[in-house]
């Protein structure tokens, strides 16, 4: 590694590299509380994907370890750095390319903010669906990484469904451009979608394709459900889903996170039970119309103390920003372990019982989001600072979720991706042949092992 850091000052200026460690270790990290990291040797903000090429090359010459970068809102460690590694971030690669409206599609820079994106399609009548709750600050190029979902995931998708090509620089510095841009294409095998969720191991990503839909022609219905247990919320989601509605967005919210976010913003969200079950159908009417009164039924059905058709679009939207709100609410108590178990719906409340089982085992303190409409659930470890014991609890308490996880059928990550938290869970969901597999398509495309080693297995 010796002279990289110069070699990629010279060769792309002082405005484009920082040495500096008081501005570097900034960038050595993204949220995953306990993802070890080091201190980067330099800091890239590159213009364009000449730049990265350039990046690469050098990195490639000298056998230098790199990683991209978003905005640095991943749960996982993904874009963590070592000691002496080059930091990519993508923050001045940031535009909106082109919107095509008569293909339906968008071409972005990495850097692109999502909420970005959402509000450049809306001037042309345009919805780019992948809404992760990190939407107003996490970045495309971070979401294709990563593989995101988001709220609105259960009915229409996670990012890969929507990404039709890239521009992406190769462990070699080759600029190649992976995917289409045309409505159909099979040519060859789809490597386009191999680098989503690759979460930077493959390649550096520096365009982004991507596919729009219509916007939504009605306002949705929003139906409200306060339950008193987790497991009630639970039966609630898995009779709508044995109902076969599939609503645009079905979230739960328990008491910690309620409270968290009434003591930050005094919303008064906690006042009517434990748990909130938030769901949106966006079905046109009369259709639309029934599925709510359907989701209420189940409601009251299962245990609701109230239920409830929101007839106030702002109350509404209030309620939804509540629970984008519920993750940095609880930062705000303290270091957040997050874990993100996807399980089959039916068996939500299964795993629901088993977090709180997991919660008593390890006197560790649980509050629990989730993408209950399909399955994914975000438990995070509330853990005072500087206590080490605990820490070990809430670490026990996590392996002990991801297990549960996996005998119930499940995966280990629904949306954050691998990174450093799970790699023991992937390689036990895997398996030794198919994660063997996936080390001979890493070793193909990087022999080196210098983009983002050490991430998702070793």
């Amino acid at each position: 590694m010796h002279g990289t850091a110069e070699r990629l000052t010279a060769a792309l200026g002082p405005e484009q590299v920082t040495t500096d460690p008081a501005l570097t270790t900034g960038y050595a990290h993204d949220e995953a509380e306990w993802a070890p990291h080091g201190t980067p040797a330099a800091l890239i903000r590159p213009r364009d994907a000449h730049d990265v090429a350039t990046t690469v090359a050098i990195c490639a010459e000298t056998r230098t370890p790199l990683v991209g970068r978003g905005a640095g809102t991943g749960l996982s460690g993904a874009a963590n750095a070592a000691d002496g590694w080059i930091v990519v971030s993508f923050e001045r690669m940031n535009r909106v390319l082109h919107i095509d409206t008569a293909q339906q599609t968008a071409t972005v820079q990495p850097g692109l903010i999502n909420d970005h994106l959402r509000a450049a399609a809306a001037e042309h009548g345009l919805w780019y669906p992948p809404d992760p709750a990190s939407s107003p600050w996490s970045t495309i190029g971070g979401n294709v990484n990563t593989n995101a979902g988001g709220l609105c995931c259960v009915k229409y998708g996670v990012t890969r469904d929507y990404v039709l090509g890239l521009q992406t620089v190769t462990a070699d510095a080759a600029t190649v451009r992976l995917g289409r841009t045309t409505a159909k294409g099979v040519t060859g095998y789809d490597l386009c979608g191999l680098m989503v969720g690759s979460e930077g191991t493959l390649g550096l990503i520096t365009e982004i394709t991507l596919r729009l839909i219509p916007a939504p022609a009605t306002a949705p219905h929003t139906v409200i459900g306060h339950f008193h247990t987790l497991a009630d919320a639970g039966r609630a989601t898995a009779a709508i889903t044995a109902d076969g509605i599939t609503p645009s967005a079905l979230e739960l919210i328990d008491r910690p996170c309620l409270q968290a976010v009434d003591d930050w913003k005094n919303m008064g969200l906690a006042t009517e039970g434990d748990v909130l079950l938030l769901a949106r159908t966006d079905t046109p009417d009369p259709t639309g119309s029934d599925q709510a009164d359907r989701i209420e039924e189940h409601f009251r059905a299962n245990g609701a103390g109230y239920a409830a058709r929101s007839t106030d679009p702002e109350e509404a939207e209030a309620l939804f920003q509540a629970r984008r709100l519920a993750y940095p609410a609880l930062e705000r108590l303290g270091p957040l372990l997050t874990e993100d178990v996807c399980v089959p719906r039916a068996l939500l409340p299964d795993m629901l019982q088993r977090i709180e089982a997991a919660a008593k085992r390890h006197d560790t303190r649980i509050a629990n989001i989730a993408h209950a409409g399909d399955g994914n659930l975000h438990p995070l470890f509330i853990v005072p600072a500087d206590d080490t014991p605990a820490r070990h609890r809430a670490q026990n308490a996590f392996d002990d979720i991801v297990d549960d996880a996996l005998a119930l059928g499940g995966t280990v990550t629904g949306e954050h991706g691998v990174g450093l938290l799970k790699k023991r869970g992937a390689a036990t969901e895997l398996g030794p042949d198919v994660l063997a597999m996936h080390r001979a398509v890493k070793t193909a495309l990087d022999p080196h092992n210098i983009l983002n080693p050490g991430k998702i297995f070793d």
